[in-house]
């Protein structure tokens, strides 16, 4: 099977914090070892040697990688790859890869896998638009293209039954009928973020501890739509008994970047200013990453409503952290419920208990670690296969 893999980096500054990129350097080899031949278009290079690599244009921002496609190049990639199976990563391509997939007169197959669901949903199950991308008032428009990318699919992933059951909503209400051609494939993990709290060494209060006091680590990006100001409400709180590790996971973004969205940058000082707050950045390095992942005691999950994954979660239970979530989204799908909270004081109760009751994070941890156990790439790389067969 020849794949040609379309990937939108929206992070060309930090590939470390790209999981669209993470995904793809991740599942691109493991679908190679299971005899798939994978060519990635991307601005950046991702997989291993076995996989080809076309060089595309960075989009800029968010609005041009869904409104500004060229049908002219997909062509060209279509023709060169001869694929059996084309893979639009950003769904609301979709459109333009079909009409692309006709004037290239071929007949492969086209993936749309949901990366990012650009919309949000309201109590009463109604679809709106995400307010992340309503600059000027664009998120019907994006929604819109969103729903166009569905129909333009033979077949669409999802990250999870969370992401699956928003997903067909969003299509319900758009009129796109998506029976049988929707599948759940998860990211893998990353093996080189994977520590098995029960046989690992060196383990107890003297790594996790910060003179004395457990540190919680939030490794997730500060933009506003991931409800970043209620963890900051959080963490003055959290502070009282212990050190919270914020990750600058962007480090500097340019100009074209901040322009629409300098939310991260001044959540990032805001964190910054309080009292027992450590910001830090690995940057860019994974091994940097993974050893302040190592040093912490626990994770926090994003506040991000409509949160369909976090490879950031993942990435902490891997690592065999347990993590604190509020009780949405797929963090209630996919999380110990003893361990999701509802207010600022379950919270801070859970936070508090993790810290010092060794029993209680011990079978936590170990929970953490086996909810990971069936993301490796191999097993993901199946299920990715089975899906665009």
């Amino acid at each position: 099977m020849r794949v040609l893999y379309l990937l939108n980096i929206s992070n060309p500054d930090r590939l470390a914090a790209d999981s669209g990129w993470i995904f793809a350097d991740l599942i691109a080899p493991a679908l190679a070892d299971a005899g798939a031949e994978v060519a990635v278009a991307a601005p950046a290079p991702a997989g291993d040697a076995r996989c080809g690599f076309v060089r595309t244009r960075v989009p800029g921002t968010k609005y041009r990688a869904r409104f500004s496609n060229d049908v002219g190049e997909l062509v060209a990639m279509i023709r060169a790859a001869r694929p059996d199976v084309v893979v639009a990563n950003q769904i609301e391509e979709a459109p333009a890869v079909r009409a692309a997939l006709l004037e290239a007169c071929s007949g492969a197959l086209l993936a749309g896998y949901c990366h990012y669901l650009p919309f949000s949903l309201a109590g009463d199950g109604h679809v709106g638009p995400d307010p992340a991308l309503d600059d000027g008032g664009l998120g019907r428009p994006v929604l819109l293209a969103f729903a166009a990318g569905l129909s333009a699919c033979d077949r669409v992933m999802v990250h999870s039954a969370t992401a699956a059951s928003w997903v067909s909503a969003a299509a319900t209400q758009a009129g796109v009928d998506l029976t049988g051609r929707m599948r759940v494939v998860p990211p893998p993990r990353d093996g080189r973020l994977v520590r098995n709290p029960a046989t690992a060494t060196a383990t107890g209060a003297d790594r996790d501890r910060a003179g004395g006091q457990a540190i919680g680590v939030y490794n997730h990006r500060l933009y506003a739509h991931y409800g970043t100001q209620e963890f900051v409400d959080l963490a003055r709180e959290l502070t009282a008994s212990g050190v919270v590790r914020v990750m600058d996971l962007f480090g500097t973004r340019g100009a074209e970047r901040t322009g629409l969205d300098d939310s991260p940058e001044r959540m990032r000082d805001a964190l910054a200013a309080l009292p027992h707050v450590q910001v830090v950045s690995d940057r860019g390095d994974r091994i940097r990453y993974r050893d302040l992942l190592a040093g912490a005691r626990f994770g926090i999950a994003p506040f991000r409503p409509g949160c369909p994954w976090s490879m950031s979660v993942v990435d902490c239970q891997g690592m065999g952290l347990p993590v604190i979530a509020p009780r949405m989204g797929w963090l209630a799908e996919h999380i110990d419920p003893a361990l999701c909270f509802t207010t600022a004081a379950e919270a801070v109760a859970l936070a508090e208990r993790l810290a010092t009751d060794d029993a209680f994070h011990a079978e936590h941890a170990q929970r953490a670690y086996a909810s990971t156990t069936g993301l490796t790439p191999a097993l993901v790389a199946a299920r990715y296969l089975e899906a665009i067969a």
